[in-house]
């Protein structure tokens, strides 16, 4: 039977390594209408970043956008060989349209790696993991991680349509199976996933789950993994004043094993908790 590792690692959060760095712009391309993907070199303490992390963006002042606070991206990609770090995010604000100005060689302040990520119980045969929107910027690492570590991994992503469904090509590189569901078609919504999940269950067991980008995919995941007896891991999303642990601006209730609630900061204590422990965000 498969060991049950703690959701996250003994030491505390703030004793990984974060760092405030200037990092170089190496590409910040248009990945479809919605989504862009920013390439930058990363610092030393970048590349010691694991799936689930994040790093807090200074947003650039442009002539019609001046960003107060800095942004949290998590890290969709982490190239130790070429030494460069990949953020994927969508445009929906001041802060977003302003890093959406980066051109390669710009300079981007950016502090981390911050928070605690996901962590796999030993000997996992089969990762199956849920997705919808940005949310696969953060599960994307997870799949490499996985695939490293001698696992089977399964990935559903969810979006609105077909156009906007993305990181397929990075999942595979990855190796991970992947199966694309969206509004449009029809074959998104939670008892169509439930169903799939099953399916695959039944064929080849899943021992971990992991889910980020909506609430409806956090219940079924808490669910399942709740009737299958496994562990689950949720990447929750959260406004952050500092990231750092001080402000308590991303707090959030969740439950502690004997079902009493407490407030968790998201960027200290997460963003990756136990999906037994978070109701939702």
């Amino acid at each position: 039977m498969t060991m049950i590792a703690p959701a996250k690692p003994e030491v505390a959060p703030g004793c990984f390594p974060r760092a405030e760095n200037r990092c170089h712009v190496v590409s910040n391309e248009s990945m479809n209408s919605e989504y862009r993907l920013l390439v930058v070199d990363a610092p030393e303490t970048g590349l010691s970043a694991y799936a689930g992390q994040f790093f807090h963006l200074l947003c650039p002042a442009t002539p019609t956008e001046q960003p107060f606070l800095r942004r949290p991206m998590s890290i969709y990609r982490i190239d130790r060989e070429n030494g460069q770090l990949g953020f994927l995010y969508k445009v929906t604000g001041k802060g977003t349209r302003a890093l959406a100005s980066l051109a390669p060689g710009d300079e981007l302040n950016a502090t981390g790696p911050l928070g605690v990520g996901f962590s796999l119980p030993v000997g996992t045969k089969h990762v199956a993991m849920v997705a919808r929107g940005v949310g696969l910027a953060t599960l994307a690492p997870l799949a490499r991680m996985a695939s490293a570590q001698g696992a089977m991994v399964t990935a559903i992503l969810s979006a609105r349509a077909p156009e906007f469904l993305m990181s397929r090509d990075e999942l595979e590189v990855a190796g991970a199976k992947v199966i694309e569901v969206n509004d449009v078609e029809g074959n998104s919504t939670p008892q169509d996933v439930i169903n799939r999940l099953r399916d695959i269950h039944a064929e080849t067991p899943i021992e971990f789950m992991a889910t980020c980008g909506s609430n409806r995919l956090l219940s079924l995941t808490r669910d399942l993994c709740s009737e299958w007896r496994i562990p689950g891991q949720v990447a929750v999303e959260a406004f952050m004043g500092c990231g750092l642990g001080m402000c308590f601006a991303c707090v959030v209730p969740v439950r502690d094993g004997q079902g009493n609630e407490e407030m968790k900061r998201v960027c200290y204590d997460g963003p990756v908790f136990g999906v037994e422990e978070v109701t939702a965000w």
